[in-house]
């Protein structure tokens, strides 16, 4: 096949690729080559390793289904490294350093609400062990902590040749488990107390995990007395997080302590513009205003939006005008409410804490809040009352129960208390600015 016909088909493959899959859909796409075409297989080079794990884990179906649909012949695909690429970057025992392509602070958009993160993220990577740590990131899911995360190893990278881990506090907790089962906790040690940097996202998945919250003790201070890295991310402040020993609490705090904020209105117009340039899509101001108007909660929702309107757009056939945009997420199902959005309402009406309502306080004004939020869990959420009252200290599902017969009873007896409530879900299901 001569190489300006397979040219001519690789371009018709990514294209349709885009069409089949708008939610990976990537504008960098236009810069992968065929790298080797025959014998029903396609190789498709990538310029860096994050790409071709990118595109492995996310696009690798997508990229089969618009192949066989462009030849007409039983094809697979698989991606590579392009001639000159970059190789993987190394993090110990485990292989390669998988960051996320889209991950970098070019690609984040700083505003008033997370000005203060994104700074010292980059302040560490420049310097990293000398100017925060440990540095301590928190905020709401869908924020952008895993992407500063993310950004920080792709700058240190650029800049210093070091050994990085980057994982979740839950495979972390896994690991250790697993090296625990297998009697092979001393090389559990070794990986990760000889490491450079280490980088643990959801750090409060750690609370009620006493072996795990030792070892990690530990690994903490032999990381810090030795000035490598480390920094962490929570959906809150480390005093908040339940159940978390005091001297972790005291260590987390050691360094700088930054929290990301829901963004503003200009700021959400900024990163529509900026995830929909990554994803090779025209938007007017207009648009993206329109979506910023629409999507308030978090980054992950405005992304939704902007895949919903690509695929409007791409099945029609048609420009995303506001009128298209309208029609795409006019009739989009009520947003899904989770049980922090209800938590964060509540919390924030009587003025307690997270951590007051998951602790084993029976005050009334800890134990009326608490019930609140079980009651509203129950109607605004598909939540089991196991996983409810597992958001709230661990508390079982007679607890729940017990506690939503409670705040029906409150309802019935006090006329006051029915407006209040109503109130609240309004404030949850209709979030304003």
């Amino acid at each position: 096949m001569a190489t300006a016909e397979i040219e001519d088909i690789f371009s018709q493959i990514i294209e349709r690729s885009k069409v089949i899959d708008p939610v990976n859909t990537r504008k960098w796409f236009d810069d992968l080559t065929a790298a080797h075409f025959d014998g029903g297989l396609l190789k498709i080079g990538c310029p860096d390793n994050a790409t071709v794990e990118f595109l492995r884990d996310n696009c690798k179906a997508a990229f089969t289904r618009a192949a066989q649909q462009i030849t007409g012949h039983l094809v697979s695909v698989d991606f590579c490294l392009q001639s000159g690429g970059s190789p993987s970057n190394r993090q110990g025992q485990d292989g390669e350093l998988k960051l996320h392509p889209d991950y970098t602070f070019t690609n984040f958009v700083v505003g008033p609400c997370n000005r203060l993160a994104h700074a010292s993220c980059v302040a560490v990577s420049r310097s990293p062990g000398n100017t925060y740590n440990p540095l301590f990131l928190y905020g709401s899911s869908g924020l952008g902590k895993t992407h500063l995360l993310h950004a920080v190893c792709h700058e240190t990278k650029q800049h210093a040749k070091m050994t990085i881990q980057l994982l979740s506090c839950e495979e972390f907790v896994n690991r250790f488990i697993s090296a625990i089962e297998q009697g092979n906790v001393s090389g559990f040690q070794r990986q990760f107390r000889s490491v450079d940097m280490l980088v643990i996202d959801d750090v409060q998945f750690l609370r009620e995990r006493e072996q795990s919250q030792e070892e990690f003790f530990h690994t903490f201070n032999t990381l810090y007395q030795s000035g490598r890295q480390i920094i962490l991310s929570a959906d809150c402040a480390p005093v908040e997080i339940p159940s978390l020993e005091e001297r972790l609490i005291s260590r987390f705090t050691w360094g700088l302590v930054a929290r990301i904020d829901t963004p503003s209105h200009d700021t959400r117009v900024a990163i529509v513009q900026k995830k929909a340039h990554l994803r090779g899509i025209e938007i007017s101001e207009q648009v993206a205003d329109y979506i910023a108007k629409k999507a308030q909660s978090n980054i992950r929702q405005l992304e939704g939006a902007i895949t919903t309107i690509y695929a409007l757009s791409a099945t029609i056939g048609k420009p995303i005008t506001v009128e298209l945009a309208k029609a795409a997420l006019e009739d989009e199902p009520e947003r899904h409410i989770s049980i922090t959005d209800i938590i964060e309402v509540v919390t924030d009406y009587y003025g307690v804490r997270l951590s007051d309502l998951q602790s084993k306080k029976r005050s009334q004004s800890i134990t009326l809040p608490r019930q609140v939020c079980m009651y509203l869990a129950r109607n605004l959420t598909k939540h089991s009352l196991e996983e409810i009252g597992g958001h709230l200290g661990g508390r079982d599902h007679t607890t729940v129960m017990h506690a939503c017969d409670k705040i029906e009873d409150m309802k019935k007896t006090d006329h006051k208390f029915k407006p209040l409530l109503s109130n609240l879900e309004k404030q949850i299901t209709n979030p304003t600015k």
